[in-house]
C-alpha cells in the first residue's frame, strides 16, 4: 500500500493548525524502470521521488535517454519560452491525444499551432468570456436544482455529479443549449476512452512515431466512431434556435486564420470543438471535486465561502472571478489548483542539444515540467502540504514566476485559463451558497494521475440545504 499522511484529526488526535489534507508521502528514491512505467500508466504522481520536490533539477536514465524533472524558475523558462521551438510534443502525447482531439489547438505545433492560436485568441477575450457567462451561470443554477432532489435521497457521488455539471456547462456555453440529448453519449465517449485506450503504455513510449503499437488500431476505431458523433452534435446545433446570445462555437465559427482570412474548415471546427470541450469539462469537474472535498474535510473555510457567495450580488455574473465580490472563493479555487492541479505534468521532447540549469540536454531527451512537483517544491513554498487559501488573497506576495503554473506558461498556456477560473469561481460560490458538503467516507481520498488529477475513489458526500 502507497504510504500516505493524513491531519491528526484522522488519528484521533487533537488538530494541529495547519490543515493538511491528505497526500501520499513519495518514493524515498527513483523506482526501479518496470515500477515507473508502470507509474506512467496507473498513476503518473508515483513516479516523482522525494529528491523532485527538494531539488531545483533531477535527471534520470530513461533507456538510453535521459529524463529531467524540472522545478528550477529559469530551467523552466528556458525550456517553455526562451527555447521552446527546441522542444516537442513526445510521440506518446500524441498517439493518446489525437484520436479523440484531432489536429486541434491542444496538441497542434509549428506553423499550424501559431496560426490557430491566433485566431482563436479573439473568442477568448475579458469581453467574449462576459458573453458566454449568461449561458455558464444557467447551467450552473439548472445543475444546482438537480441536485436537489438527488442530495435528499443519500450519499452521492460528488465527482460523477460534477461531470455532470460541467459537461452541461461546457454544452451551454458551446453550443447554447444543454446537454439532455447529447450529454449520455458524449460522456461515455470520454470515459471509455480514458478508462482505457487513452491510458498511456510502454509502447506508446518506445515505439517511432511511423510504427503502430496494439492500442493504435483500437484508437483508429474510436475515432471512426467518434467524428461522426461530434458532427451531428454540431449539425443539431445549427439546426436549433437559440436565445440569441452568442455562443462559443459561434466565435470559432468566427475565428480567421491570421495572414489568409479564411475561416476554419468542418474538420478544423470539429477538432477545435472537441479540444474546448474534452479539455475545458474534464479539468472544471475535478477543480470543483478537489475545491469541495477540500471545503468537507475543512468546515470553517467552507462556511467563509458560504458566507462571501450569499453576501455578494451575483445577478451579473460577468467579471465575478477577477472585480472583486469573490475573493476569498478565488483564493480556494487557486489553491485548490495548486495542491490539485488538472494537468499534473507538461512533457517535451528535445529537438537538439541545449544547457538547462547547467544540464546538458541531448536530442530526443524528455523534459518534465510538473505543476505537483512544483507546487509542492520545499524551495518555493512554505508549508507547501498545507491547504492555505490566505496565500492567494489580494494584497499578499504573488507566487514567485514559474513557480505557479496550473495552466501552463510560455506561448503555449493554456488559452482558456480565465474562462476555466470564471467558471469555476462562480460555480463553486454558487455550490457552498446552497449546499453544506459533508465527506461520509473514512478513508481519504487520494490523487491519481494518469491525464488529468482525479479521485483514487468516487466517496460518498452528503449535500445539505442551506436555508
Amino acid at each position: 500500500m502507497d504510504a500516505i499522511r493524513t491531519d491528526a484529526a484522522s488519528k484521533g488526535l487533537k488538530p494541529a493548525p495547519r490543515m493538511i489534507p491528505p497526500h501520499r508521502v513519495p518514493p524515498a528514491r527513483d523506482l526501479p524502470l518496470p515500477a515507473y512505467l508502470r507509474s506512467i500508466r496507473d498513476n503518473g504522481l508515483l513516479g516523482f521521488p522525494k529528491a523532485a520536490f527538494e531539488e531545483p533539477v533531477t535527471r534520470r536514465g530513461l533507456m538510453g535517454r535521459s529524463s529531467f524533472v524540472l522545478s528550477d524558475p529559469e530551467a523552466i523558462r528556458r525550456v517553455l519560452v526562451d527555447n521552446q521551438a527546441n522542444y516537442a510534443r513526445t510521440v506518446g502525447t500524441l498517439r493518446i491525444l489525437r484520436p479523440i482531439l484531432g489536429d486541434g489547438l491542444l496538441i497542434s505545433e509549428g506553423a499550424a499551432w501559431r496560426h490557430q492560436r491566433r485566431a482563436l485568441a479573439p473568442a477568448f477575450t475579458p469581453r467574449a468570456i462576459d458573453g458566454l457567462m449568461p449561458h455558464i451561470d444557467r447551467a450552473i443554477r439548472d445543475g444546482i436544482e438537480a441536485l436537489s432532489p438527488r442530495a435528499a435521497k443519500g450519499p452521492l457521488d460528488l465527482f460523477a455529479a460534477f461531470h455532470g455539471l460541467a459537461l452541461d456547462i461546457a454544452g451551454r456555453s458551446m453550443f447554447s443549449v444543454g446537454m439532455d440529448r447529447h450529454g449520455p453519449e458524449l460522456r461515455a465517449f470520454i470515459t471509455g476512452y480514458g478508462a482505457r485506450i487513452g491510458r498511456p503504455h510502454v509502447l506508446d513510449v518506445l515505439m517511432p512515431p511511423g510504427l503502430p503499437v496494439p492500442l493504435d488500431w483500437a484508437r483508429r476505431r474510436f475515432r471512426r466512431r467518434w467524428i461522426p458523433f461530434l458532427d451531428s452534435v454540431i449539425a443539431a446545433r445549427a439546426a436549433q434556435p437559440t436565445d440569441g446570445r452568442g455562443d462559443l462555437l459561434d466565435l470559432l465559427a468566427a475565428a480567421r486564420h491570421p495572414e489568409t482570412g479564411a475561416p476554419f474548415s468542418p474538420e478544423e471546427l470539429r477538432d477545435q470543438v472537441s479540444t474546448m470541450i474534452l479539455a475545458g469539462h474534464e479539468t472544471t469537474a475535478g477543480t470543483l471535486f478537489w475545491a469541495s472535498y477540500l471545503l468537507a474535510l475543512f468546515p470553517d473555510i467552507q462556511e467563509r465561502v458560504a458566507d462571501e457567495a450569499r453576501a455578494a450580488d451575483l445577478s451579473d455574473p460577468t467579471g465575478c472571478h477577477a472585480d472583486g465580490r469573490l475573493p476569498f472563493t478565488r483564493a480556494v479555487i487557486d489553491e485548490t489548483l495548486r495542491l490539485y492541479p488538472a494537468a499534473f505534468v507538461v512533457v517535451r521532447r528535445a529537438l537538439g542539444p541545449d544547457d538547462v540549469a547547467g544540464h546538458p540536454v541531448k536530442a530526443g531527451d524528455i523534459l518534465l515540467v510538473s505543476p505537483w512537483v512544483l507546487h509542492r517544491h520545499r524551495r518555493l513554498w512554505d508549508d507547501p502540504e498545507a491547504f492555505d487559501p490566505s496565500r492567494f488573497l489580494p494584497g499578499g506576495s504573488a507566487p514567485a514566476r514559474f513557480s505557479y503554473l496550473p495552466f501552463g506558461a510560455g506561448p503555449r498556456i493554456c488559452i482558456g485559463a480565465q474562462f476555466a477560473l470564471s467558471e469555476a469561481v462562480l460555480a463553486l460560490a454558487r455550490l457552498c451558497a446552497a449546499f453544506r458538503f459533508e465527506h461520509l467516507g473514512r478513508e481519504p481520498i487520494l490523487p491519481v494521475a494518469v491525464v488529468t488529477t482525479q479521485p483514487d475513489r468516487p466517496g460518498a458526500f452528503k449535500l445539505i440545504p442551506r436555508r
